[in-house]
């Protein structure tokens, strides 16, 4: 061997590696807000690099079925910025199912992966310090909400409603965080080892374990365009979200039961009595109240069995997450001409 190939293979074997890191972006018809998105996630993509000599930031926008021009904006988009690229979902697959298929393809090419949605509410200033305890050894970094001071009444407090009701099924869901965090490649692959269709990460990613810190940041309003979880969708989601990660629901209607037979025994024991020695029987009125109350009663424990029977048919099924119409390897569009 000369000597010009042994100085190649010494920078080689001497070359440190390059942590890459990819921010995934769910999109739902975000054309009004995507461009400025993209551009704050360049900037900072490059700020980092020019701190960090041995990292590289992508950005991968997944788009999610939308009606609007987001497909072809990302398209222009992964055109100008090599950091950029794309995913299409053939239809609209959800905002859970949109960002697991970013997790996904992160966990294939990527050492850590940050989530963030795309309407800058999220404060991406908090970038660097999810990166500084990713290189110290966390796994997996939250990105909490310091306050709710931009939020409604109603939403403020049935947030905070939604996470003690959490925690009081059984589910350890952190206190206002949502989907904005970090996922080292090892979380990553943990993550993609479970099975089930019906997906609520917060509570999964959390269950996973490893190394887990937060960061803490203020939430801006949205920038562009308009909320995507108006109060029924919200709703649903925090139905997802009991139903999918707690079986506690059932053990409250089994409990339930037994109590309203427990006062049903007590009841016809009264009412022997009340018969035998000759005491007047109450009225008609708290009848005809206890049958509604216990026909409401029995139509929730129904309508929560139900919810289970649907999430077990959906998951024997097992039908695809979602189904890929095209995807966008960042700096691959640079190269097509």
């Amino acid at each position: 061997m000369n000597s010009g190939n042994i100085f190649a293979a010494e920078l080689r074997i001497n070359k440190p590696k390059v942590m890459k890191i990819a921010i995934v972006v769910p999109c739902y018809n975000e054309e009004a807000v995507l461009h400025e998105t993209a551009s704050r996630l360049v900037a900072m993509g490059e700020r980092l690099e020019n701190h960090y000599p041995d990292f590289s930031m992508d950005i991968m926008l997944v788009d999610d079925g939308s009606k609007d021009q987001t497909w072809q904006i990302i398209q222009e988009l992964s055109q100008q910025h090599r950091a950029i690229g794309g995913i299409k979902l053939a239809h609209n697959a959800g905002h859970q199912h949109a960002l697991w298929a970013g997790l996904e393809w992160g966990s294939k090419h990527t050492d850590a992966v940050i989530s963030i949605d795309a309407d800058l509410q999220d404060d991406i200033e908090a970038i660097p310090e999810m990166v500084e305890k990713f290189r110290n050894g966390a796994d997996i970094v939250f990105g909490i909400r310091k306050e709710r001071a931009t939020d409604t009444f109603f939403k403020k407090n049935s947030a905070l409603f939604f996470y003690k009701l959490m925690n009081a099924l059984g589910d350890d869901v952190v206190y206002n965080h949502a989907d904005y965090r970090l996922m080292s490649r090892r979380a990553l692959l943990a993550l993609m080892a479970f099975p089930e269709r019906n997906l609520f990460l917060r509570g999964l990613v959390k269950s996973l374990g490893f190394r887990q810190e937060a960061v803490y940041y203020n939430r801006a309003e949205r920038f562009a365009g308009e909320s995507k979880y108006p109060l029924g969708k919200m709703l649903s989601f925090a139905l997802d979200g009991i139903t999918s990660f707690s079986v506690r629901p059932l053990r409250i209607i089994l409990y339930s039961g037994l109590t309203f037979m427990i006062i049903a025994a007590v009841a016809i024991c009264y009412g022997l009595y009340s018969y035998l020695f000759g005491d007047i029987l109450p009225g008609w009125t708290s009848l005809l109240l206890s049958v509604w109350f216990l026909g409401g009663a029995i139509l929730t424990a129904i309508g929560i069995i139900g919810e289970y029977i649907g999430k077990i048919y959906n998951e024997v099924k097992a039908r695809p997450r979602y189904l890929l119409d095209d995807v966008i390897a960042p700096g691959e569009a640079l190269h097509k001409d």
